[in-house]
């Protein structure tokens, strides 16, 4: 027991470290966090996933929540509405494209029926929220990407959340109802995006109150875990809501409610020492997740090493192509639009959802899991090599001719404020 404190307090002092070399080397703290859980986990056997039980699943959960409710709190909504047409285009075809490269090598290269490849493909369409927002903030990208970015995370999370179990109810079921299932989307991101919005507006109005009482700096968080618990109960989209949350209790003012007779005096904003403590927890909550993560890798044959590496760079040439049609008639500079389509790596979505077709009885299923593992593996390795590589000039002049941006960024442009540990 003495010797796992002393590694739980040995572990907060290297993601301090980490983050600071992040910013002066340009290696993500991301990566080396989740190599130490592989060499706890897999390689040393120091620790399995199952001495956490269900303590290890829950604390991902809520580190993905308090993530997404955090870059909620530092976005603009006037940034996001201009950010919208991008956002969507990006989200769709990239999350559209990736699960139609994955599907295929999925068929012909490891032998899965198509249905069960088509699983895989959907289970890997997206981008993960845990990774890409992190990163967002330490690489201090341009608000109108950096927005993009965060919002392509959430919103591919419902994507593959909804397209893996329709798949699922195909096979268990033969078949699902086309409307149905676009209902079910968009029924998952209006209604949880309402969800929280009226709920930031409510907790606006009596956070003045509730700071009357002892104790309460982390009041907001636990309001955080409500909504999403209650959105998900209903069927929607937790993760969404908790976004919606968080965008709402920074821009309430663009809400118009000073407009509503004495509503303004009753309203309490969030001040500097609340959110100075939500980037502090997620800080605290994103070093545990990445060892979590790596300790819960799982290897399988060496071949499978190599599919999945042909698998990300597929999806990576893809993503850059896609980042050129998508960002030319956007006036993003060279290193905005070459980190966009850098940061599509694979994260706890991905991760959780691998086991579901197992569960089910999938023919294939534990070849899903294990390839999905390495993959959540090499895009995230594939996305800090790439970042780390960046500021080499050659690699700068690879993406400014891929890109079609000019080779220097001279255009002067809000920068998006990262959290500070």
């Amino acid at each position: 027991m003495s010797t796992t404190i002393l590694v739980i307090g040995l572990m907060v002092f290297l993601a301090h470290f980490l983050s600071l070399q992040f910013r002066k080397t340009n290696i993500p703290d991301v990566l080396v966090l989740m190599l130490v859980g592989i060499l706890m986990g897999p390689v040393l056997g120091i620790v399995t996933p199952d001495d956490f039980g269900k303590i290890g699943s829950l604390i991902a959960t809520i580190a993905l929540v308090v993530i997404l409710f955090e870059s909620g709190t530092s976005l603009d909504l006037n940034v996001l509405g201009r950010s919208a047409g991008t956002t969507g285009v990006l989200t769709i075809w990239c999350f559209a494209l990736t699960t139609f490269i994955v599907t295929t090598l999925g068929f012909y290269l490891l032998d899965l029926e198509w249905l069960p490849a088509a699983m895989l493909g959907v289970t890997l369409g997206g981008t993960s929220s845990a990774v890409v927002i992190p990163m967002v903030g330490a690489l201090q990208l341009s608000e109108k990407p950096a927005t993009v970015l965060v919002l392509e995370s959430a919103l591919t999370d419902v994507l593959c959340i909804v397209g893996v179990f329709a798949l699922l109810q195909i096979y268990t079921q033969g078949g699902v109802e086309p409307g149905r299932l676009i209902g079910s989307v968009l029924s998952a991101l209006i209604f949880a995006a309402v969800i929280g919005v009226l709920g930031g507006i409510g907790w606006l109005l009596v956070l003045g109150k509730v700071r009357d009482f002892p104790n309460t700096i982390s009041s907001t968080l636990a309001y955080v875990f409500i909504v999403y618990g209650a959105t998900e109960f209903l069927g929607f989209s937790g993760a969404i809501a908790a976004l919606a949350l968080g965008i709402t209790l920074t821009n309430f003012e663009k809400f118009g409610l000073h407009r509503i007779p004495n509503i303004d005096r009753k309203i309490e904003p969030l001040n500097e020492m609340d959110l100075g403590f939500y980037r502090e927890a997620v800080f605290l909550l994103k070093t545990y997740f990445f060892v979590y993560l790596g300790i819960s890798i799982h290897f399988g044959a060496a071949e499978l090493a190599l599919i999945a590496l042909l698998m990300v760079a597929l999806v990576y040439l893809m993503r850059l192509v896609l980042t050129r049609m998508v960002f030319r008639n956007e006036s993003y500079g060279l290193r905005d639009a070459a980190i966009t389509s850098m940061l599509a790596p694979k994260g706890l979505a991905a991760a959780v959802l691998a086991a579901l077709p197992l569960q089910y009885g999938v023919a294939g299923g534990e070849l899903i899991r294990d390839t999905t593992y390495m993959v959540v593996l090499v895009s995230i390795s594939v996305t800090a090599l790439l970042v780390m590589l960046y500021p080499v000039p050659q690699v700068r002049r690879f993406y400014s001719l891929a890109l079609g941006k000019p080779p220097g960024d001279t255009q002067k442009v809000p920068v998006y404020t990262p959290p500070q540990e």
